[in-house]
């Protein structure tokens, strides 16, 4: 079943249970504002302006987007690059298993909490600033980690860093959904995602060795100097993707040079009535307003966070499955961690180009060529279907010490499927909020981050009491649960709660 075409809204809050009276009307995208009636009105010239993002050349397009997914591979990696290393770091600092535990994973809380202030600050002073503050926050706060002399330093600068690295949760759906346009969302994704998903798995990799043959703290320097070569390339590279605030930036130049101060864009039009406060106050609470009111919000949110969660319980724990219960040492038990990166990123890369096709296929089934976010949907279903069987198997075939090549082979084909189930739901997020992107993209990471951060921590006992076996198979069950109705539910209803969707400019 095809939902029924809906108007295409382009507004990022829907009505709350029970409604609620309407604000604004729909805003016009930029790209869509007209300058018919209104000469002073200052918009992208269709059908082709330089100026628009859209329209930009490829080349420029995928500098931008390498420049994210570069930057993005580096903050990733240091989020689990400390796991084959905690025991050491525990015994140096004198860290209890839960406190070594809580250093690893308090950079993956501080991630549920950056994108909730980071995206909506892009959405006002635009991508580019906050992507170099956060660049500079995330160095500083990442050198300090590999100085730090206490466990209480420690936990407190992983924080503070994983603030920083948070901007790319943000950024990165926002900076695609400015460049690339809906046919080209599978491709711009599997790109973007080669190098960042290559950073969760290689992470523990580099850890293994350096916990093996070096100080733990070089894991710290080596990443902020790599951190640091990023600093420079983006500030040489990236350029401004964020539509509103270039087209502010013309109708300023105009004023300056004109003399003439009735020219504003449509959002300046909006705002000028509006104090500082009053703007800064409903874009920084405009994700929790999402994920409070919003029923496609809430829907994505909960199926993004589980599977991110699972992810983060396979990352914590791998490790010692293969010293503890195959006896192998730091060093071989992070070259399995290999499983799961190739697992990621030929899901990434297979997933793509499978998007784009059915998206296009569903396209020319339908008969229109207006776009549906909900056409992104279907593919996530046999991908859930395949995860969640690579989950159970990894679990059973872990539990009685099968050889490790079946153990690794069932891990890849969990996070090739959890991979591919990833992609069209932000591509659906994408979709459905092409205004506030970044703002919906935190409206998510919010509840993935508190999964992957909690998630790990119960991991212990749950292993303790189940086994490999039936831990995970419990896992797999709500997989099924999860992963199966909600999706269809969007499938079903998504294009009607769109349709409900009011301003939150």
């Amino acid at each position: 079943m095809i939902p029924n075409n809906q108007k295409k809204m382009t507004t990022d809050d829907i009505v709350p249970p029970g409604g609620a009276d309407v604000e604004l009307a729909p805003v016009p995208a930029p790209a869509e504002a007209k300058r018919d009636d209104d000469p002073y009105l200052v918009a992208f010239d269709e059908p082709f302006d330089a100026d628009n993002p859209k329209h930009w050349p490829k080349g420029r397009k995928w500098a931008v987007t390498d420049v994210l997914s570069a930057t993005g591979f580096n903050r990733i990696m240091v989020s689990t690059i400390m796991a084959p290393a905690l025991p050491l770091i525990a015994s140096e600092l004198s860290m209890t298993t839960v406190e070594s535990v809580m250093a690893l994973s308090i950079y993956i809380l501080a991630t549920a909490f950056g994108p909730l202030v980071i995206g909506p600050l892009s959405e006002i002073y635009g991508r580019e600033r906050v992507l170099h503050a956060s660049n500079i926050w995330f160095l500083v706060w990442n050198i300090a980690c590999g100085f730090t002399n206490t466990k209480e330093l420690l936990i407190a600068s992983r924080f503070l860093a994983g603030f920083g690295a948070s901007s790319i949760y943000a950024l990165a759906g926002g900076v695609l959904g400015d460049v690339w346009r809906p046919e080209e969302r599978g491709r711009s994704l599997s790109i973007y995602l080669l190098i960042p998903l290559l950073g969760a798995a290689v992470g523990p990799i580099i850890g293994g060795f350096m916990a093996a043959r070096t100080t733990w703290r070089w894991m710290f320097w080596s990443t902020s100097i790599f951190q640091a070569v990023m600093i420079a390339v983006s500030f040489t590279t990236f350029r401004e993707t964020f539509a509103p605030l270039i087209l502010k930036r013309r109708a300023q130049r105009l004023r300056r040079e004109t003399g003439n101060q009735q020219y504003r864009t449509v959002y300046e039009r909006l705002e000028e009535e509006k104090s500082v406060v009053s703007i800064l106050g409903r874009a920084l609470t405009r994700p929790i307003r999402l994920l409070a009111f919003n029923q496609i919000t809430q829907l994505t949110s909960v199926i993004s966070g589980f599977y991110y969660g699972i992810l983060y319980i396979v990352l914590s724990s791998f490790s010692a499955l293969w010293t503890d219960q195959y006896h192998q040492s730091v060093e071989i038990s992070g070259l399995h961690y290999l499983a799961i990166a190739l697992g990621e990123i030929l899901g990434s890369q297979l997933g793509g180009p499978v998007m784009d096709c059915l998206f296009k296929y569903m396209l020319k089934r339908a008969g229109t060529d207006e776009h549906m976010p909900e056409y992104r949907i279907p593919l996530v279903f046999p991908a859930v279907l395949l995860g969640t069987l690579g989950l159970f198997v990894y679990g059973w075939t872990a539990q009685y010490t099968v050889h490790w090549i079946v153990v690794d082979i069932a891990i890849f084909v969990s996070t090739f499927g959890f991979q591919i189930k990833g992609m069209p739901l932000q591509a659906y997020v994408i979709d459905s909020f092409p205004e506030h992107t970044s703002s919906a993209m935190a409206a998510n990471q919010f509840l993935s981050s508190l999964t992957a951060f909690l998630f790990p921590l119960f991991v212990p006992s749950m292993y303790s009491a189940l086994g490999y076996g039936w831990g995970n198979s419990t896992l797999a069950f709500i997989s099924l649960v999860i992963g199966l109705p909600a999706p269809l539910l969007i499938w079903l209803y998504g294009a009607r709660l769109r349709a409900k969707m009011i301003s939150t400019y």
